[in-house]
């Protein structure tokens, strides 16, 4: 996850400055290597080596980072729907890929799971050659335009002016919470199922479960926010993750499927439904110039809240001999991230769609 973060501002720049057929070959290429190295591994330090920095280089470089770039110089009006639908595609390929993956490693090891992984990756790299890039990376007619209309009047930002911005570091830390929130939880879900009595095929089973759930609340969260807003869909989001830390946290007790059914209705739903939040509203407050760039340091917060929770709820295991320490840091989280959407003006009631007055100003001047 820190290795995730770390590349993510990385990945937008080499995206803004070299184009999306660059970023997104190098990105595959990267990490079909890794999986190909992986394959060979013999210690430890050979996985963090391969799949944990160099699949995370890879996955910054053709994950939402760039997609959500593309994705926003299509669409304006249904821009949240769409970034909701194309999030909501991680969660199907989780889907797809884990049972595929097992079966794999059940038939022929991990070794070669990872070697047709690697082989897989650098095929779709070779395929993706022959993608309209050009035409891709247009854009619509009416974005055309008003990038026209932006140019034109010189606003045109770069990292060094957006984090001079409010706004810039609201988001930055509406990720790094929210992954704190996310990441305390998941990492331990089955571990903490198995410890309630559960089988470990069935808390397999209910982890699988919940990401499949996430595809759908983050869609239908994407439209409601076109509907009701951001904030309101951020305040029902993250009080459904809060109340489904309790149902969580109450399995230990009463060990039913209601109760877990409960969990994976209300966290469930909600994994993932702040992202497609965050990425257009630092499209909107950041359009024109170094966008991807900008929006990649942002996830610079969500790596390292995603290191910092998954690490975390470990420790608090270690040191309480319990899991619910680690359901209250998540909450712990989601509560930080929510009061960010809720006092600073830019992410709540009367959003601006364009940049902050101070700083186009600047950026006219310029």
């Amino acid at each position: 996850m820190i290795a995730l973060g770390v590349m993510s501002p990385i990945a937008g720049t080499i995206f803004d400055r070299l184009g999306a057929r660059l970023c997104y070959s190098i990105g595959l290429l990267v990490m079909g290597s890794a999986y190909l190295i992986a394959s060979q591994a013999s210690a430890l330090w050979h996985l963090y080596f391969s799949t944990g920095l160099g699949g995370a280089i890879g996955v910054a470089m053709v994950g939402m980072l760039p997609a959500s770039s593309l994705v926003s110089r299509w669409f304006h009006k249904k821009l949240t729907t769409a970034l909701g639908v194309i999030s909501a595609s991680l969660g199907t390929g989780l889907i797809v890929f884990s049972p595929l993956i097992q079966w794999l490693i059940d038939h022929f090891g991990w070794r070669v799971s990872f070697q047709l992984l690697g082989a897989l990756l650098l095929a779709i790299m070779l395929g993706i050659q022959f993608l309209p890039w050009l035409n891709m990376t247009r854009g619509s007619p009416e974005n055309i335009a008003t990038h026209a209309e932006r140019t034109m009047q010189g606003v045109r930002w770069t990292l060094r002016q957006a984090t001079g911005t409010l706004v810039f570091w609201a988001l930055f830390w509406v990720m790094f919470f929210t992954s704190v929130s996310t990441y305390a939880v998941t990492v331990q879900l089955v571990a903490y199922l198995v410890h309630c009595g559960l089988s470990p095929i069935q808390a397999a089973t209910i982890y699988g479960v919940a990401g499949m759930a996430s595809i759908a609340g983050i869609i239908v969260s994407s439209i409601l926010a076109e509907k009701m807003g951001e904030l309101r869909v951020a305040i029902i989001s993250y009080g459904l993750s809060i109340a489904g830390l309790v149902a969580l946290a109450l399995v230990s007790q009463t060990p039913s499927i209601a109760v877990i059914a409960v969990f994976i209705l209300l966290f469930g739903t909600m994994q993932g439904s702040r992202g497609p939040l965050v990425a257009v509203l630092s499209t909107r407050n950041f359009a024109g110039g170094r966008q991807t760039g900008i929006y990649g340091s942002v996830l610079l917060g969500m790596g390292l809240g995603g290191a910092l929770g998954s690490w975390g709820s470990g420790y608090l295991y270690d040191l309480t001999g319990g899991y619910l320490a680690s359901f209250v840091f998540s909450a712990f989280g989601a509560v930080c991230g929510l009061l960010i959407f809720v006092t600073v003006p830019a992410l709540g009631g009367g959003l601006k769609r364009k940049p902050l007055p101070s700083m186009a100003h600047t950026n006219k001047g310029q």
